[in-house]
């Protein structure tokens, strides 16, 4: 079993801090470093957060730092460790522009980068883009459709719903080709299909082993429809905080799960590497 780590940066996290965590990560064995992606929030929201109970997200967040340009910091103070956006909110990018960013990390990092990709869940970030909230899954699956032709050919053609690119050339090409792997996010049903029909791998969140089964009865369902099957993709999990232990671990690794991806944050170095010591302690 591989372990990830999940870390937010906003405002208040001094650049060293940044850097500091992705050494940290590194050097304690941490296979892979995530970072979240909302570039606004709002003290009232009707949306609901799907992974709380109350529909609220946890604590006031006011802000984040953006995944990409946090992720290029990490990638210049390691080495080794992966990087991915844990949850890259995809339609409200313009995929020509997040193409060249995915392209660049990788290629920055030494073809270290997973892109973790998702539809959204609060509307008004939405609304506040000027991005069509309706049809934002089929937006999405024309994002990447964009993004793989910029990332693969000397030439890049695409003409669909949303977006038309007419003969473009864009580089430098990811290291990792023909790009870097797409791992959806999300527990519907709709998620589960985007992951068997587009992508190399699943991002699951807040999954208890039983529900995490659960969701693999769906995927083995879908997998077969698309002539897929799950030695195709990646599977990683983010488990429920009260299912954090070395037994969950057991039981999501007997599952099929390759990777768990787990929340560490701290003010200062110091308190980071001890949370990140105490998280594996747990794990394993």
């Amino acid at each position: 079993m591989k372990f990830g780590m999940q870390t937010p940066f906003n405002e208040r996290t001094p650049p060293e801090l940044i850097g500091g965590a992705g050494q940290i990560a590194e050097e304690l064995g941490f296979d892979s470093f995530w970072v979240p992606e909302h570039v606004m929030f709002f003290p009232e929201y009707a949306s609901r957060y799907p992974y709380s109970e109350d529909g609220k997200i946890p604590g006031t967040p006011t802000s984040l730092i953006d995944p990409f340009m946090a992720l290029t910091w990490v990638a210049a103070h390691t080495s080794k460790i992966r990087l991915g956006t844990g949850i890259c909110l995809v339609p409200q990018r313009q995929p020509v522009y997040c193409a060249k960013q995915v392209a660049d990390l990788d290629y920055l990092s030494g073809g270290r980068f997973e892109f973790g990709v998702g539809i959204g869940w609060l509307k008004e970030e939405f609304e506040g883009l000027g991005v069509p909230w309706p049809r934002r899954a089929a937006r999405t699956e024309e994002c990447l459709a964009v993004m793989q032709t910029l990332w693969q050919d000397d030439l890049a053609n695409f003409s669909g719903e949303f977006y038309t690119v007419e003969n473009a050339q864009q580089g430098p090409k990811p290291v990792q080709q023909p790009h870097p792997p797409i791992l959806f996010g999300g527990e519907s049903k709709a998620a589960l299909r985007r992951v068997a029909t587009v992508g190399q791998g699943w991002y699951g969140f807040n999954l208890t082993p039983e529900s995490f089964a659960a969701h693999l009865v769906t995927l083995d369902g879908l997998l077969e429809q698309a002539g897929r099957s799950r030695a195709d993709l990646a599977i990683y999990v983010s488990p429920n905080r009260d299912h954090l232990n070395a037994e969950s671990v057991r039981a999501f690794g007997e599952l099929g799960c390759q990777q768990i991806i787990t929340g560490v944050a701290a003010a200062s170095l110091d308190r980071f590497r001890e949370r990140a010591e105490a998280t594996l302690a747990r794990l394993m």
